[in-house]
């Protein structure tokens, strides 16, 4: 049975919507190639040297590690304990589990500025007791991005775990394996893409993250978010524009890889 092609219809308003949603991603890659000091569409002469300033300048390169440093750690953090609470959930089903997972998800329906209060006090209070891990400190960061993102992770497990055929999980208890044999050896293979996706979706969750960023640092601590935000509300630095346009390069190549390697498992 052949699968179901979409008519040309279909495909020219699925066109008109890329095209409408993409729009103003392009229009900044002219606006990158500015020779003026502020942001402006080149007239008769493109120049490089907002992509020289990233190069020359030593501050985009420190930003840009603190934000992979934090990212990973945060990536990380939250993957182990959305998985563990998803495995929780799943394999124990408590009585309360729609509550524990309505509190998980508490800070996704927060308003941000609330959250990124709380997480001030919180880690000013840190601070008091070891400064590695208090505020404007990269581990801090990290910790505030834990708590913004896991709910996100939580949910792609979850949806992993919910398409998990539970007679696999009771067959390994009936053949006596243990609690971690069932967790690690049946249950994790069966959802490693839900972790995966969870753990890259943490990452660019904290890439991107500004708003509770700007709360819980100052000087010692800027992300590649918090310096192009300086550079807008100081003084509209056009290398932001460059940035932008590496930015959606990268983002570009990874979702071509990601469809060439899916594209690949789809005819092995």
């Amino acid at each position: 049975m052949s699968g179901y092609r979409p008519g040309w219809i279909a495909i020219f308003i699925a066109t008109l919507v890329a095209a409408f949603l993409l729009m103003p991603l392009l229009a900044v890659v002219p606006v990158s190639f500015t020779p003026t000091r502020f942001l402006a569409m080149p007239e008769a002469e493109w120049s490089l040297r907002h992509y020289r300033q990233l190069i020359d300048n030593p501050d985009w390169g420190e930003s840009v590690l603190v934000s992979i440093q934090v990212g990973l750690l945060s990536s990380f953090l939250s993957t182990v304990l959305a998985v563990t609470f998803g495995l929780g959930i799943w394999m124990l089903r408590p009585r309360f589990a729609a509550l524990l997972v309505g509190l998980v998800l508490v800070p996704m329906v927060v308003p941000p500025v609330v959250s990124a209060l709380t997480l001030y006090f919180l880690l000013t209070g840190l601070s008091r007791l070891n400064e590695m891990i208090g505020y404007d400190t990269w581990l801090g960061v990290a910790l505030a991005h834990v708590v913004m993102i896991v709910p996100f992770a939580v949910v792609l497990v979850l949806v992993a775990l919910s398409q998990v055929d539970r007679r696999i999980d009771l067959a390994a208890r009936g053949l006596g394996a243990s609690l971690g044999q069932r967790a690690f050896r049946v249950i994790l293979p069966n959802i490693k893409f839900g972790v995966l996706t969870a753990a890259l979706l943490s990452f660019v969750l904290s890439w991107e993250e500004i708003g509770v960023t700007l709360f819980v640092t100052s000087v010692n601590v800027i992300t590649l978010p918090r310096r192009m935000w300086m550079g807008l509300r100081d003084n509209i630095d056009p290398a932001i524009a460059a940035v932008s346009v590496v930015l959606i390069v990268l983002t570009v190549l990874v979702l071509l890889v990601r469809a060439f390697m899916k594209r690949g498992e789809s005819h092995s």
